[in-house]
């Protein structure tokens, strides 16, 4: 499956990939709502094959993602508190 805007979901292991393309700010899509359902429903197949074990696998990672939730997160500048809603040092969080 092409993946020219390169936003969205994608699973890759081995021989095993697949791609869910989210053209609106990789978010959301402007496809057809089955088209959407049947591949994301494909990338999760192929997640459970590779062996996860959570329900809803990339649902989890984009909250994950969320600096917001939970309190503190860890994100690639640094520590973030989500009450002040800025990065902290790790040493100063009490």
């Amino acid at each position: 499956m092409p993946f020219a805007n390169r936003r969205g979901l994608a699973l890759a292991w081995g021989n095993m990939s697949g791609a869910l393309p989210l053209a609106i700010a990789g978010l959301m899509s402007d496809a057809d709502s089955f088209h959407v359902a049947a591949g994301y429903s494909r990338l999760q197949r192929l997640a459970k094959e590779l062996g996860s074990p959570m329900t809803a696998p990339f649902i989890t990672l984009s909250f994950m993602a969320l600096l917001v939730i939970p309190q503190l997160k860890m994100s690639d500048h640094g520590l973030f508190d989500a009450q002040t809603f800025k990065l902290i040092d790790v040493f100063e969080f009490k």
